[in-house]
């Protein structure tokens, strides 16, 4: 140990930041050191930085990224000089000064995603955001050919938010040729305390990619599909600890980034108290305070609790929602909802109709619901194209909810109306949809001066008189199911 601390003290940093005096508020700046590469430098030494602007403090954690270098990175949330000092246990990695100008945001720079008016999403800088999710689990560890054509393909499409694994996805079938942590695949023994920073490289990239496309990487943290292949599931508390305070101080920067602790979490069969500490340190590591999830199996976690930002459920019974936000008082995401496809397992045969009408159920309901797909080569596994036909329909619903209210659709239940179809904001956005029903009229609110626009979900057509009609006027509709209608109050 004395050794190993006096080549500690023999390092010269070298530091990359001193040519980045610029960064946009919500972009990474970083700060790249040169230290030790003996020992554990993942648990042997530890960085950090401390950014000041004004009153404002923030304490950065930093990581060891392989070859000697150590980064340290920071987004910053208000503009003007930022100034920053690194501490660490090594000499040469401690003492470190420097500064920065962060320069107001520019395009679809709108900032990391907040929880609003209580059921909903806003950017930092208050641009509504409306989750129109896919789940494309193990994506990012498929070959490079097919990951570049899932981007592709998400570039193309509705999706602003994607599910997706941090760890391997042993389901996909395929052999990896990295793996997060260093240690013998064949024989499944890894040691947790070391990580293989090539892998994180590319997770990161992928991330960087999805957010040049406006696209939230919703990160399962945990998954319970390789205890038979890899076994990352064995770690133990500290070793779980010290996955996360990696993975916040690498990608916690991303603005693009949620946490999902887990996938079908039951079905690992770690304590609820384990679930509960591992939520509390997240919470009190990622001081970006990014959305905190965790998905159920047969077993729902119970999301009322404080350090759980939304609920992310596996339900078919998107009719529920109203039910769901009103037992935890935060927005609901309905982020299984079965796939679109025709395999035997009855969860991955739902038919592009059905899909279409869950999508439009939950958001009546006010709710946000996430697609998936396991036609083909199972987008819902390896990414790669969509075949379906529910995406460019839910594209449809999804430009209908961007020309909506920007503090969200909920529910609504007037008294014109005798079983709740409808969510918007109360006497002036309603948004009708009557599922199985072969409504041919319906009358409107009273009072005011009304907008009718008749909406069919499945043919994509928005049919819209040029008159408006009185408060309390009674409307004809096709009479054919899956209909939807919008009423906008003129005055």
């Amino acid at each position: 140990m004395k050794n190993f601390l006096l080549m500690l003290m023999l390092f010269v940093p070298v530091i990359s930041a001193a040519a980045i005096d610029k960064v946009e508020r919500w972009d990474v700046f970083e700060i790249e050191l040169k230290g030790p590469e003996t020992g554990n430098p993942f648990t042997d030494v530890w960085v950090r930085a401390i950014f000041s602007r004004g009153e404002t403090q923030r304490a950065a954690e930093g990581f060891y990224d392989g070859e000697g270098i150590y980064r340290v990175r920071f987004m910053p949330e208000i503009t003007g000089t930022w100034r920053y000092v690194t501490k660490s246990n090594v000499p040469a990695l401690n003492d470190q000064k420097g500064e920065f100008t962060c320069v107001p945001a520019t395009g679809d720079n709108h900032g990391p995603v907040r929880v609003a008016y209580t059921y909903h999403f806003v950017y930092a800088d208050g641009t509504p955001y409306r989750p129109v999710g896919t789940t494309g689990y193990g994506w990012a560890q498929q070959p490079e050919e097919q990951q570049n054509l899932t981007l592709k393909t998400l570039s193309g499409s509705p999706f602003n938010k994607i599910r997706m694994m941090v760890l391997p996805h042993a389901p996909s079938g395929e052999t990896i040729s990295c793996y997060p942590f260093m240690g013998d695949p064949e024989l499944k023994q890894w040691d947790f305390t070391r990580f293989n920073p090539e892998y994180f490289q590319h997770l990161e990239r992928r991330i960087s990619d999805l957010l040049d496309r406006g696209i939230i990487a919703d990160l399962v943290l945990f998954h319970p599909y390789d205890r038979n292949v890899w076994g990352f599931d064995r770690m133990t508390a500290d070793e779980k600890d010290l996955y996360l305070r990696y993975l916040i101080a690498r990608l916690g920067v991303y603005r693009n980034v949620w946490w999902s602790l887990a996938n079908e979490y039951d079905f690992l069969h770690w304590p609820e108290k384990e679930w509960d500490r591992l939520f509390q340190f997240i919470r009190e590591h990622d001081f970006y305070e990014h959305p905190r999830s965790i998905h159920n199996g047969s077993k729902w976690y119970d999301h009322s609790k404080s350090w759980v930002t939304h609920a992310s459920l596996q339900n078919y019974n998107l009719t529920g929602g109203k039910g769901f936000r009103e037992r935890y008082g935060k927005p609901v995401i309905f982020d299984e909802i079965c796939y679109e496809g025709s395999h035997m397992e009855p969860t991955l045969n739902l038919s592009a109709r059905e899909m279409v009408y869950r999508f439009w159920q939950g958001t009546v309901n006010g709710c946000y619901v996430t697609h998936g797909e396991a036609i083909d080569q199972q987008f819902f596994r390896r990414g790669g194209v969509f075949h379906g036909e529910s995406v460019k329909r839910i594209a449809f619903l999804r430009r209908i909810l961007e020309d909506s209210p920007p503090k969200g659709l909920d529910p609504r239940a007037p008294n014109w109306m005798w079983w709740n179809v409808a969510a918007g904001q109360e006497g002036r956005y309603y948004l009708l949809y009557f599922g199985p029903h072969n409504t041919s009229q319906w009358q409107l609110p009273e009072g005011g001066l009304w907008q009718v626009a008749v909406i069919d979900p499945w043919e994509m057509t928005i049919t819209q008189p040029e008159t408006t009609f009185a408060g309390g006027t009674v409307v004809d509709l096709p009479g054919k199911p899956h209909m939807a209608l919008r009423l906008r109050r003129i005055k």
